[in-house]
């Protein structure tokens, strides 16, 4: 059964850390398009276990991530384009 989240209300903008956002989500469809990560500096964990299938995060800005632990460890994604993703800060 297909869930879906919507997160097209959420305003980003201030957030520094997304640490554990969703972990383990069971929503199939998550829509993060929208999200401003200009400002986050923490993604740990942020889709550890997601159910997912298709993550699109060719507009996060990533350029003052620090930490990008298990970002993605055991997340259902089948498609993930990365190739924007600025991750000269990340140690």
């Amino acid at each position: 059964q297909a869930t879906t989240l919507d997160l097209s209300n959420f305003d980003t903008s201030k957030v520094t850390n997304m640490k554990y956002m969703f972990q383990s989500s069971q929503a199939t469809t998550l829509d993060v398009s929208s999200f401003d990560t200009s400002k986050v500096t923490n993604m740990t964990n942020m889709f550890l276990g997601s159910q997912a299938t298709t993550l699109d995060l060719s507009n996060f800005d990533t350029s003052k991530v620090t930490n990008m632990i298990s970002m993605f460890s055991y997340s259902q994604a089948t498609t993930l384009d990365l190739s924007n993703f600025d991750t000269s800060k990340v140690t």
